[in-house]
């Protein structure tokens, strides 16, 4: 069962942070990085006032699974970060393939999309949002 993707952005001045839940695999870095603006049991969750606005794009840039992003609203696109020929892919260990980069995926029922930045695949098999990892690693004590 795919999870139909959704996108929500929460504003500052000069910021932009854009959740694109189904993507997230509940690595839990943006919480426990920054816990006055990402508040994980508030609505909205994104605090935009917790932190000033660059150590918020630092915090965002940590997110493994490219389900938070950030851009400056001086720049033309959301798209601002700087791509590299080179793709790269992390096994994470006990956790979901990490791919760095822009690429480009064909699901089986013909649809394409284009992952940008990170993007966290599943690799234990069991995720409800595949080929997206969805956290149930953890859950089901995958090793590997």
């Amino acid at each position: 069962m795919k999870i139909k993707p959704t996108k929500r952005t929460y504003e500052s001045e000069d910021l932009v942070v854009v959740w694109q839940p189904s993507l997230c695999m509940h690595s839990e870095k943006c919480w426990r990085g920054l816990p006055d603006v990402f508040q994980r049991d508030a609505k909205p969750w994104v605090n935009m006032d917790g932190a000033d606005d660059k150590r918020i794009k630092e915090q965002v840039d940590m997110c493994p699974s490219g389900a938070l992003s950030a851009y400056w609203k001086n720049e033309e696109t959301e798209k601002s970060f700087k791509h590299t020929d080179t793709i790269q892919i992390e096994v994470s260990k006990n956790g979901p393939l990490i791919v760095k980069g822009k690429i480009k995926i064909l699901h089986s029922d013909g649809e394409t999309e284009i992952k940008e930045k990170n993007t966290a695949l599943c690799r234990c098999g069991s995720s409800k949002n595949k080929p997206f990892c969805d956290g149930t690693h953890h859950k089901i004590k995958f090793e590997g």
